[in-house]
């Protein structure tokens, strides 16, 4: 069995994606983001308070990145993971954790933009900062890209695209993809598949209320 705690347009959402290209049965429970994943009941299953946790098996995981190794590992014939020995294994690794470096600075955005209602506890310096430092993150994948590869891997898709994309699909909601072609063109590809598709969130349980949250500027 199989449960997986979700909230949209959160970290989870990488791994909803993962479960549904692996083509495993699987129940989610979805939980709306706030107070309610500091309930006694949940803290017993993921003691951080956050999204994803992943009941597998009479065990609980923690940690997106942790579980698509896992999850990759347990399933190995549907090709999304990398394993130990293989040619790609390192750079496999080195992408499914470089998503948590783009979603690091989304999240201390979404705090900003999101969580923090009153516009007076909101700074335009972390704000312009974040930002700046997405469009790092997106000119690293852009050079990535730069030889024409339409994945990550030479390889071919693989959890790194998933992980990755899924970041990315969290920045873009704070800076843009104009002028990252190569980016720009992967992006529309991975978020052509279906199970992509799968993980958006249902109309009305969106985190995110605005198609773009501009630099703040006080």
């Amino acid at each position: 069995m199989i449960r997986l705690h979700h909230c949209p347009q959160t970290r989870s959402m990488r791994t909803l994606w993962l479960l549904i290209e692996l083509g495993v049965t699987f129940e989610v429970v979805e939980h709306a983001f706030g107070k309610n994943l500091r309930s006694a009941d949940y803290l017993q299953i993921a003691p951080s308070g956050r999204v994803p946790a992943l009941e597998i098996d009479g065990d609980r995981m923690i940690e997106s990145g942790a579980i698509t190794e896992y999850l990759c590992e347990l399933f190995p014939k549907a090709g999304l993971g990398r394993l130990p020995g293989e040619r790609e294994r390192r750079e496999w690794l080195s992408w499914i954790h470089f998503a948590e470096t783009i979603t690091q600075h989304s999240a201390a955005l979404t705090q900003q933009h999101v969580a923090l209602y009153d516009p007076a506890m909101r700074s335009p310096i972390v704000t312009k900062l974040e930002a700046a430092r997405l469009g790092k993150c997106f000119g690293a994948l852009e050079a990535a890209l730069s030889d024409g590869r339409d994945y990550l891997l030479t390889g071919g898709f693989s959890a790194a695209d998933i992980s990755v994309g899924q970041a990315v699909y969290m920045a873009r909601y704070f800076a843009r993809l104009d002028g990252f072609d190569q980016l720009a063109a992967w992006y529309a590809r991975i978020a052509a598949r279906p199970a992509f598709k799968e993980s958006l969130p249902e109309r009305g349980t969106e985190l995110y209320k605005q198609e773009f949250y501009e630099v703040w500027e006080g």
